[in-house]
């Protein structure tokens, strides 16, 4: 059964609160405060926290609770439901960034908590069913069962049907590009293009027409019309990838397009309508980046109408060695190997800390492949990972008892690696001809 806590200090609105929960097959625990809440999670965990505002009006009653609810990042891990009288954006958008998922206006509401209630158990079933399509699940291209992988599967199943923008923050590697595309496919704009925009990869002379598009001869070198990132999405869903990366003055043209629904080419003589889906992201705390000017106010709340906080990979428990196995599995099959993970290793993956999140375990189950006999053992992880040292380590780990072809393997990847790439550099370094080198990596990958 699932459990719920009720965070209410009003004895009417709680008792009914609590019988629309149990309606639903939920256990319920009732406290007054966040202060007793606290206590209350860490006797049991619920699956749902509901906080009702009503009669909070103090302004450092709801920064405390705010406060309860960012706590230890709560809402990554549990869903959590506001209810107030008197329900405002400003309200939804505290709480949202707070971790709350919805809220609820006391009493005309019940009845859509009833319903929402129902969806979750539903959702809930979906969750641990592997034969529940991907539309259902709301996992689509997105892998991983831990707690913060629910909830936010969950939130695309909420937020993919509907059109508002949402705004994605996370660490590098986390995967945001991914969940946007899972939120585009689940949508009912997948038939139409999904475009992906690096906002820090455009150059800043030419940003405007990059994503606005320009007609020809609109300035020196525009022999013909270049359709933007707008034309190009048309229909379908937008995608500005590490948002914080552009110019204050695209920021400006950007918060417009968003409010008028219209944008102009460079050089045109009318707008043209924006219709498509705005999906942003950032790898840095949102609020500080408005603080530290990177990112304007007022295009962040246009932007964060549904924001969501995409977890690190070390919040996400035994994803890691889910997900390791499930990148050795796409090298295999590549390669028509059948390579295994020594049982060590993946007790080192679960230990490490990942600051390079997915992208860094992808990259070293890539890597631990290619240089690895039948089995992934201890030596075939980078040094900095048994050591916790930051990677670009110039020193290799050796066992005594390794063929000597499999050092040398080992040590030709590892010096490959060390100079980015760099054949001619490497086999200099190691004392070979570049032909000897070429002859060893075509062997290596025949074999």
């Amino acid at each position: 059964m699932a459990h719920a806590l009720v965070v209410d200090n009003n004895k009417e609105s709680v008792t009914e609160i609590c019988r629309v929960f149990s309606g639903n097959d939920f256990s319920v625990e009732t406290v007054d405060d966040p202060a007793d809440a606290r206590d209350a999670i860490s006797r049991q965990m619920p699956e749902v926290v509901l906080v009702n505002l009503n009669g909070r009006d103090q302004r450092n009653e709801r920064e405390a609770i705010f406060e309860f609810l960012s706590d230890a990042n709560l809402g990554n891990v549990i869903e959590i439901y506001l209810m107030s009288g008197s329900p405002s954006y400003k309200l939804a958008a505290e709480g949202m960034r707070a971790g709350s998922s919805d809220i609820f206006e006391y009493p005309k509401d019940l009845e859509r908590l009833d319903l929402t209630l129902k969806e979750f158990q539903e959702e809930m079933s979906c969750e641990h069913d592997p034969e529940q399509q991907p539309h259902k699940s709301g996992r689509g291209l997105l892998r991983g069962n831990s707690a913060p992988m629910r909830r936010l599967y969950r939130l695309i199943r909420k937020v993919a049907a509907s059109d508002v923008t949402v705004f994605l923050a996370g660490e590098s590697g986390t995967g945001k590009e991914l969940i946007a595309k899972t939120i585009h496919e689940l949508g009912p704009r997948k038939q139409c293009p999904f475009v992906a925009v690096n906002c820090g990869a455009i150059s800043p002379e030419l940003a405007e027409s990059e994503i606005f598009g320009h007609v020809k001869g609109s300035f020196t070198g525009a022999s013909k019309s270049h359709k933007g990132y707008f034309q190009q999405a048309e229909g379908g869903t937008l995608f500005l990838d590490e948002i914080t990366e552009m110019s204050p003055e695209l920021q400006v043209k950007m918060l417009r397009v968003l409010e008028s629904e219209s944008y102009r080419p460079v050089g045109a003589e009318k707008d043209l309508n924006a219709d498509v889906r705005i999906l942003a992201s950032t790898n840095r705390e949102p609020e500080q980046a408005v603080a530290e000017k990177k990112l304007r106010e007022d295009l962040y709340y246009r932007l964060a109408q549904f924001p969501i906080r995409v977890p690190s990979l070390r919040e996400r428990g035994e994803d890691v060695v889910s997900l390791a196995k499930h990148f050795l599995k796409k090298e295999n099959d590549a390669s028509g190997q059948e390579k295994v993970f020594g049982d060590e290793v993946l007790e080192i993956l679960r230990l490490h800390h990942w600051p390079g999140n997915v992208r860094e375990l992808k990259n070293l189950v890539s890597r631990a492949h290619l240089i690895a006999g039948t089995e992934i053992t201890v030596d075939d992880l980078p040094a900095n990972l048994l050591s916790g040292e930051a990677e670009g380590s110039q020193f290799m780990r050796l066992s005594v008892g390794q063929s000597l072809e499999d050092m040398e393997r080992r040590m030709i990847f590892a010096t490959l690696e060390h100079y980015d790439g760099d054949k001619k550099e490497a086999a200099e370094v190691l004392g070979i001809s570049l032909k000897t080198l070429y002859n060893r990596l075509k062997k290596y990958n025949l074999e």
